[in-house]
């Protein structure tokens, strides 16, 4: 979008109800009607990739309709993001739901075309398997990124049943891909059982730091938030979010859940801590919504990709006017 444009933004709610049309991310125009935007929207139903509950698939048609609700104003970082920039809903990556690799080449391929166009990614999952060819594409334009990776499990795991994609390994593979920078890696939120120590040592040597839900708690999101500005610095960040990383209370409707998570109000206030950095994209994942009460995951995981939006939007509309 050039600077003398205008964003098309979502449906006007005060005409149509909320209720009422399709269920675009917060009622925001179709990609293909506004033909190149800022920020894209998009859903990877596939959930082919898990070791427990499945229904992953369904997650981001779930968020869509939870974002009816998200309005065009976010006080919490004081913009409007559908104004800022042009964010489009660019619908879902078909994938083949029996074939993991194929379904990894597939979403590399999609994400390649739409980085192509100058967007940056905003993707609702589907599991976290769709994180490790995210992240080869956007490797590809910025080089090795910086990882906030939000979660209650570490995903660095080797193989499940000899299975090298899976959504417990995308952090390995991209660690030994080197299309991460290991300078700058970070897990958020994690918790519960592991396997055993070495899972701990052998993520540290991949130059993991961890800060785990209790830190949170005791620490408070403001100072781990200043923790990761500091860790990350002014590298392209890639943002990461399995929504378990909410405690269970918070996020029901996932598929491999953990007592003791983080709040979604402290998420979602490391999150706005977290708006000077250089955020190229993001995803929001694991979200099985046939585990969901009344939408409360779902509703949860709109808000962090509305947050997630806001940042990129902020930093899109500083750029183009600072040129």
């Amino acid at each position: 979008m050039s600077s003398n444009e205008t964003p098309r933004g979502p449906v006007d709610s005060s005409r149509v109800p909320r209720y009422a049309g399709p269920a675009t991310f917060a009622r925001l125009p179709r990609l293909d009607e506004v033909g190149t935007a800022d920020v894209a929207v998009i859903g990877v139903p596939f959930d082919s990739g898990v070791s427990y509950r499945p229904g992953a698939r369904f997650g981001g048609n779930a968020i869509r309709e939870a974002s009816r609700l998200l309005r065009p104003y976010n006080p919490a970082q004081d913009a409007s993001p559908f104004a800022l920039a042009q964010v489009a809903d660019g619908g879902d990556i078909a994938v083949n739901p029996f074939n993991i690799n194929e379904a990894v080449e597939t979403v590399e391929a999609a994400a390649d075309d739409l980085l192509g166009t100058g967007a940056r990614l905003m993707t609702l999952g589907g599991d976290h398997t769709i994180a490790l060819p995210l992240l080869r594409s956007v490797a590809k334009k910025h080089g090795p990124v910086a990882l906030l990776h939000f979660d209650a499990h570490l995903d660095t795991w080797d193989t499940y049943f000899g299975a090298e994609y899976t959504h417990g390994t995308p952090f390995r593979r991209a660690v030994e891909e080197g299309i991460l920078d290991t300078s700058a890696l970070s897990h958020v939120g994690t918790r519960g059982p592991l396997y055993g120590k070495q899972d701990l040592t052998d993520d540290e040597k991949m130059g993991f730091g961890i800060v785990t839900s209790a830190d949170v708690y005791r620490r408070g999101a403001d100072e781990i938030a200043d923790q990761l500005r500091q860790r990350i610095g002014d590298r392209p960040l890639y943002i990461s979010i399995d929504i378990d990383c909410l405690d269970p209370a918070h996020a029901p409707g996932t598929g491999t859940p953990e007592a003791g998570g983080m709040t979604s109000r402290e998420l979602l206030e490391i999150l706005r801590g977290l708006a000077s950095c250089n955020l190229v994209s993001a995803d929001v994942v694991e979200v099985a919504p046939a585990y969901d009460h009344a939408e409360i995951t779902s509703v949860a995981a709109s808000h962090t990709a509305y947050e997630l939006t806001t940042i990129m939007s902020r930093q899109i509309a500083a750029a183009r006017e600072a040129n």
